[in-house]
Formats: C-alpha cells, structure tokens, sequence
C-alpha cells in the first residue's frame, strides 16, 4: 500500500507536467512559425516478485509477477507540421513551404535558427527580423527599393526601371530537428541530439522552397489540445483516487492494529 502512494504520485506528476507543456501549446497559438511540443513518457523500474521463467513442479509458468513504479517524464519534442498559411502582402514576410529553418545572427554573433518568416529592414538596409537580428546570410536592401523574393531565395531589388539580384536566402535543416533546443523569442539552437546543420538552397532535395508574402501560423490544433488537457485532468484526478484509495486501506490496517 505505501507503495501504491508513492506510485500513483509519479502519475500526476507526469499528467502535471504534460498540462503545463499543453498550456504553452495553448498559449503559443496565433504565435507565427510557432510549432507545438509533445511529452514522451515511459514506465519505471518494475519489482519482481515472480520470475517469468521459473520453474515449478507442474512445469515453466507462463507467466511471472512484476509490479511496476509509476511513471515519468522522458522528454519534451517539437512537432514540425506545417501550419496554416496567412497572407499579408508583405514582400518580407516568408514561409518555407517544405523542411529547412531560416538562419539568424544571435546577439552574441552565434547562429540560431527560426521557422518564423516575419523579416523587415532595418535602417541600415539589413533584412532582419522582428527582434531586429540579422538574416544570414546577410542581405542589404538599397534605399527606396520595391523588394521580391523568389521560391529559389532569390532576392531582387527595383529601385526605379532599374532590377538587380542582392544575393540568395539559404535554408538549414537538422537530421533530428525535434533535438533542436528552444530558446524562446520563435528561435532554436543546435544540439547534441539535432545533429549538424545541412545548408542548401531552397528548392534542394532536402529544402523546402520560399513563398513571399505569406507567414505560417502556430500548427497548435486547439480542439486536439483541449481534448489532452481533458485526459490529463482526468488521469490526474484518478491517480489522486489511487492514493485516497490506499490511504483509506492504511487506517484500517491501523485500526486493525489498535
């Protein structure tokens, strides 16, 4: 029975944890490029008290006795669906429709990486993001220039009758992007687990290509959180019985001993 105590806790605090990652799903929801985390969970180290091979005088059972000791949490990992895409006329407003992350310059000159297309020009000229940091690589947008960008990444510029290339978007892409390590403000970091970055040109096998104009929203799908948030909820409330139930078992056998 005090077993049972310590077991059915583990349980809620993995469904407490999986409703705090099912709340920033929920409030990540209109956040553009944003893409929602899944929790991965696994069972605990089981007590045997029966062996299943052993042997007996009618012969091998068929079956031991094991009782397990709860739950916990494994890890947390980003879910890379694509997300509805939301047009706002913007030149510098781009999505990758496909596999590939944008490159950025960190603060501390470090590159990051984002789903988020939402670029700008600051007054320098630099295509930079809504945090103000740098695309990479880094492209100058002359003064009074109408700009367009290309599936390929191509950027042009038009000032005046006058067209002319500033140069190429360059995608990356990660052999385990789930690794990618989220440091908020819609940017990752490499990893351990993610692996290398692969850098290609959109359009390459492997890349997805550059829609302009367009930004992709969060891939939370509010009912399906909801209904998790539910389930949760529920397996917290039942492993709370669990408790209750073994609690209840303790003082009788108390009872009992007085």
């Amino acid at each position: 029975m005090i077993k049972a105590l310590f077991t059915a806790a583990t349980g809620m605090k993995a469904q407490q944890t999986r409703i705090d990652v099912i709340a920033n799903n929920l409030a990540n929801v209109n956040t553009t490029g944003f893409k929602k985390s899944q929790v991965n969970f696994e069972d605990l180290l089981y007590s045997t008290i029966r062996d299943p091979n052993e042997q007996t005088k009618e012969g091998l059972r068929p079956a031991g006795l094991q009782i397990g000791s709860g739950s916990r949490l494994v890890s947390t990992s980003k879910v890379f669906t694509p997300g509805v895409l939301e047009e706002t006329g913007q030149p510098l407003d781009l999505v990758i429709t496909g596999p590939g992350f944008f490159q950025l310059q960190s603060i501390s000159g470090e590159t990051i990486y984002t789903r988020d297309g939402n670029f700008g020009i600051d007054r320098d000229g630099n295509v930079v993001n809504s945090q103000g940091l740098k695309l990479i690589p880094n492209l100058t947008v002359p003064q009074n220039a109408t700009v367009a960008v290309g599936q390929d990444g191509f950027v042009s510029a038009v000032v005046g009758q006058v067209s002319s290339q500033i140069g190429q978007i360059q995608l990356v892409n990660f052999a385990n992007p789930a690794g990618l390590s989220s440091e908020g403000g819609n940017v990752l970091k490499q990893s351990g687990a993610s692996g290398a970055p692969i850098t290609g040109n959109p359009g390459a096998a492997g890349f997805g290509t550059i829609v302009g104009g367009f930004l992709e929203k969060s891939n939370v799908e509010v009912v399906n959180e909801l209904v998790g948030l539910i389930t949760s909820q529920r397996a917290y409330e039942t492993s709370s019985k669990a408790i209750s139930a073994a609690d209840e078992m303790l003082t009788t056998v108390n009872q009992i001993l007085r």
